[in-house]
């Protein structure tokens, strides 16, 4: 119907061939900008791969081989094709974790999250069991729960769990104008999940609100995050929980 709607507005004002239409040059101009980081993107693949090749043939480093996986993994997912980069992604996993670079391992879980495939969520749950048990980034922990509150029901609880742990770990891990921006970031997000939960609009429902489902005290919501990690792991953990802990710098 819109092609027909066009041809009619066409057919009455002989003016509009004559004219150039913005729609049409904003469609254009979409449609470069998408080859041209197609390009970029299919290039900067070539570049790792040639990259893994010279590791290989140098005999580089595990370290940097998993580093230039997990750049190929990543890079194949913004191409949107996720079966090719679960193996690159899961082979970095594997090292990270056993060399204790438990940040990178977490990264690599958001990488195979957004990779689209079969054990996709399995690997969010395990990227956020790591961003809560390990001193890393604050950043990429957010980030992780972050596809908790993007992929969770409006009118379930995980979103608002996962929201409350994001500004807890803004608060206790970052610092200065990192922690600011962290901080201001994750109290927006966790008022807009409170608005699609419960329709909350004024500080007094926020604050009745948390009380309410427990987010005011870290011993409350994180047990119920560590609920919403169960469900997405789905018992398939890849790694012995217990014994990481015990490797941890505070343990």
């Amino acid at each position: 119907m819109r092609q027909l709607d066009l041809l009619a507005v066409e057919l009455g004002d002989p003016q509009t061939h004559c004219r150039t239409r913005p729609q049409e040059n904003a469609a254009v101009d979409s449609r470069s900008h998408r080859d041209t980081a197609q390009l970029a993107l299919e290039s900067h693949l070539d570049a790792l791969r040639e990259r893994l090749s010279d590791l290989k043939r140098i005999g580089g480093s595990p370290a940097a081989d998993a580093d230039t996986r997990l750049q190929l993994a990543r890079t194949l997912v913004n191409l949107g094709r996720g079966a090719e980069a679960w193996p690159l992604g899961r082979e970095s996993f594997n090292y990270f974790l056993s060399a204790d670079d438990f940040e990178s391992a977490a990264d690599a879980c958001d990488v195979l999250f957004q990779a689209e495939q079969p054990d996709s969520t399995c690997a969010l749950g395990q990227g956020i069991w790591l961003a809560v048990t390990c001193p890393i980034d604050p950043e990429l922990s957010i980030e992780l729960l972050g596809h908790v509150i993007d992929e969770t029901p409006q009118d379930a609880d995980g979103a608002a769990v996962a929201a409350s742990t994001a500004l807890f770990l803004a608060d206790v891990r970052a610092q200065g104008k990192h922690r600011e921006d962290l901080m201001f970031f994750s109290t927006q997000t966790l008022g807009q999940v409170a608005r699609q939960h419960s329709g909350v609009e004024t500080p007094e429902q926020l604050d009745r609100w948390m009380d309410r489902l427990g987010l005011k005290e870290p011993e409350q919501f994180l047990v119920r995050l560590r609920q919403v990690v169960d469900v997405l792991v789905r018992d398939d953990w890849w790694f012995d929980r217990e014994a990481l802990q015990d490797r941890l710098p505070f343990a």
